[in-house]
């Protein structure tokens, strides 16, 4: 009687096993449907268009994508500060936020290949610094996004400068324009075509040479962990646009230089 029972339990055991290893590859998506989790606030790259919608070589991007793969995607706004977390609790299922590849990033998703590769610069007003050297920033305050590489470098590479860590690029202009940091660290299109050509910028200019960060692992597309399938389906995308001219098409509506991830190959 024992053994009937316990062979009855182990039948049923296995039996539920198996109907959730079924039910796990049922539920498996297919990807026809996405969520792409963006920001706004980031020209030229993410910003709402005067007539309210969103606009920007990030969103041209994600549209292409989802082109390319006949998807039926959502562009979900999400605060940049908040991004990795929503992605993670399922918010939206990827991120096309000009998300600089990096290995603390990694950690905590993985990235599809890289879709766009600009420098960095630091910008002041005209005349205040020769070079931007640790020696020379001795004691100023540096204006840098927080969770960044950019606020990684400036940490580690700045000891004897205060930084004043922003959530969003667009902050650290706002903060040199009001006068609250001597010096901002940022994107070089985005204090290029952001603030430096805008009335708030007159005056300010960027200083010394770029900056390369992440030893050339460029922008990419964040993904949830284990999200193989999206992943490569997103590469392929990728490829498909940067061969066929599509994506040339789009960048030169923004940047009047190479930005692709593979111009120096």
């Amino acid at each position: 009687m024992s053994f009937a029972i316990n062979s009855t339990r182990r039948t049923l055991v296995l039996l539920l096993a198996g109907l959730a290893t079924a039910a796990v590859f049922a539920q498996a998506p297919d990807w026809k449907k996405i969520r792409i989790g963006v920001e706004g606030n980031y020209p030229p790259f993410s910003q709402i268009a005067p007539d309210g919608k969103l606009a920007g070589f990030d969103i041209d991007i994600a549209n292409a994508i989802c082109a390319q793969l006949k998807a039926d995607c959502q562009l979900v706004q999400q605060e940049w500060d908040g991004m990795i977390p929503a992605l993670n609790v399922r918010k939206f299922d990827a991120i096309v936020a000009s998300m600089t590849i990096s290995e603390e990033r990694k950690k905590a998703v993985d990235f599809s290949d890289p879709y766009y590769d600009v420098p960095s610069r630091w910008v002041a007003k005209a005349g205040a610094f020769k070079d931007a050297t640790p020696e020379s920033l001795r004691g100023k305050k540096i204006a840098v996004i927080r969770n960044s590489p950019r606020a990684k470098f400036v940490g580690e590479q700045y000891k004897g400068s205060e930084t004043l860590l922003v959530n969003k690029e667009t902050d650290v202009y706002m903060e040199l324009a009001a006068g609250r940091a001597d010096i901002g660290f940022g994107s070089s299109v985005v204090s290029g075509e952001a603030f430096l050509k805008k009335p708030e910028g007159k005056g300010y200019a960027q200083v010394g040479p770029a900056v390369n960060l992440g030893g050339g692992a460029g922008v990419g597309i964040a993904i949830r962990k284990g999200d193989d399938a999206l992943r490569e389906k997103i590469n392929g995308a990728l490829k498909a646009i940067l061969a066929d001219g599509r994506y040339k098409t789009m960048a030169n509506k923004y940047f009047d230089f190479d930005v692709s991830p593979n111009r120096n190959q």
